[in-house]
């Protein structure tokens, strides 16, 4: 169920009603409530997944309570290894099987020896990546002892399955949410209301900025070669406004409606596109996802301890495993080593804290903003094309003479009035943004004047007839 689809304007103020006006006495109610709501809604791309977080959701559990009672290390190790085989299995095998396939077999006839592709015709379940990692870090914390574990089935399955982050997250920690689900909730207006303003702020980033942005940016990069320098590279930074708003549009929306329920989610983006270096985008951009990585796996490894070759080795492997979690695709993997590249040279000379969210901007930092923005930019081209040679022949013609027109943008009236809506709804963007950076917020700001006008430019100028996946429910 998509959030910008006529289904999900039906379902959540259905949701609402019943959790509040019928379900708001008893706590548990509510949440076995909201448990029906997030599989009715996950169910809605394709039923049989929900057996997957079922079974996801029912291991982990069982883990849990076995760590709790367990305590000789060699068995507390086992059952958290079970818990990593059996999510990290799950989500190799949906999402990796056909890409290890596909390589091995190309492996082999690069060196003139023909096999044949067992490939399968595997579905990835849709936020899988997401719900997978959430549990893990459930049973890691337990093991650790850093979290009790829950003796509530259907408090631990509704934080698995919350609908409003299931999909694309942001991928929260059991410490975090789930004893939200063991709280009372009072319907708090002030928190509905901020939630209201992050839906409509979402939803204007994804209809309006994405989706007119992904008119372009699909044309350019399924043709790249016939298109000037000049609009391939408006063509990648179309592409980066559109990931952002697409994405980040899908955040707000998800922390927004979790307030509507009494829930509050950590924030997943904070005006990435304002970072001075590197390093600092990185604090700014998929934050629950960077903070996993950290917490689970690049501090576990020693982090910025030891030898210059271990930062190294850290950077590299926190780097490559992000991007190959996004994708099967070797265009992840040099996607992720590119920002490797980029923040190595940062972490060894100590500037990778040089930046930090609350520090203040000056107007002398401009450069090095539109440089990072920059080095980002070209960086999406890996993570947008299809292929890596696709991607690197795309690069070398933003560098190479192929003409500074932008005709393309404006073939006919349909195209110079959509390039006009891209570029003024990404000004309107940054705007807001900028306000809320000067102020060291990391949500945007919205008076009932700017909500008004929000609503009125998404009706007229968002893109409802052909509603688009989000990207990331491909991940």
């Amino acid at each position: 169920m998509l959030f910008n689809s006529v289904a999900f304007f039906l379902f959540l103020p259905s949701v609402f009603l019943l959790y509040w006006f019928v379900f708001k006495k008893h706590l548990q109610a509510q949440n076995i409530f909201l448990l029906v709501a997030s599989y009715v809604f996950y169910g809605w791309w394709d039923y049989r997944f929900l057996a997957l977080i079922a079974a996801s959701t029912l291991v982990d559990y069982g883990i849990g309570l076995a760590l709790a009672k367990e305590e000789v290390q060699k068995k507390r190790n086992v059952l958290l290894l079970l818990s990593l085989g059996f999510n990290l299995g799950l989500l190799g095998f949906f999402k990796y099987f056909n890409f290890f396939i596909d390589s091995w077999v190309e492996a082999w006839g690069s060196v003139g020896v023909v096999m044949h592709s067992s490939s399968l015709n595997i579905i990835l379940p849709v936020g899988i990546s997401f719900y997978t990692f959430q549990t893990l870090s459930y049973s890691i914390d337990v093991f650790r002892k850093k979290l009790e574990p829950t003796k509530n089935l259907v408090n631990f399955a509704a934080f698995v399955a919350f609908f409003p982050q299931l999909v694309a997250g942001p991928i929260e920690r059991a410490s975090h949410l789930l004893p939200q689900f063991k709280e009372p909730r009072v319907f708090d207006y002030a928190l509905a209301k901020s939630g209201l303003h992050l839906i409509l702020w979402g939803l204007f980033k994804k209809v309006v900025v994405a989706d007119n942005c992904a008119f372009f940016v699909n044309q350019i990069f399924e043709q790249p070669s016939g298109h000037t320098t000049a609009e391939l590279w408006v063509g990648a930074i179309l592409f980066g406004f559109q990931i952002y708003g697409d994405f980040s549009g899908y955040s707000d929306i998800a922390i927004g409606t979790g307030r509507l329920f009494g829930f509050r989610l950590m924030t997943n983006f904070a005006f990435p596109y304002f970072s001075r270096n590197i390093a600092e985008f990185w604090r700014r951009w998929h934050i629950s996802l960077t903070t996993w990585f950290c917490d689970y796996l690049y501090i576990p490894l020693g982090g910025s301890r030891g030898s210059k070759g271990q930062q190294i080795r850290n950077v590299f492997v926190i780097f490559l495993v992000s991007g190959f979690w996004h994708g099967a695709n070797w265009t992840f993997l040099i996607w992720g080593g590119i920002h490797a590249m980029l923040f190595l040279p940062l972490l060894l000379r100590h500037k990778n804290r040089s930046y930090l969210p609350h520090d203040t901007y000056h107007i002398k930092q401009l450069f090095s903003i539109l440089l990072t923005f920059t080095f980002v930019t070209i960086a999406w081209v890996f993570f947008r094309a299809d292929t890596v040679t696709i991607a690197i022949h795309y690069v070398m013609d933003l560098f190479s003479w192929h003409g500074m027109g932008l005709n393309f943008f404006y073939k006919n009236n349909k195209y110079g009035l959509l390039i006009a809506t891209c570029v003024l709804s990404i000004l309107v963007m940054l705007v807001f943004e900028f306000l809320a950076v000067r102020k060291n917020t990391v949500e945007v700001t919205l008076t009932k004047t700017t909500s008004i006008a929000l609503i009125l430019i998404i009706l007229v100028l968002g893109a409802f007839k052909n509603p688009s996946d989000f990207i990331y429910f491909q991940f």
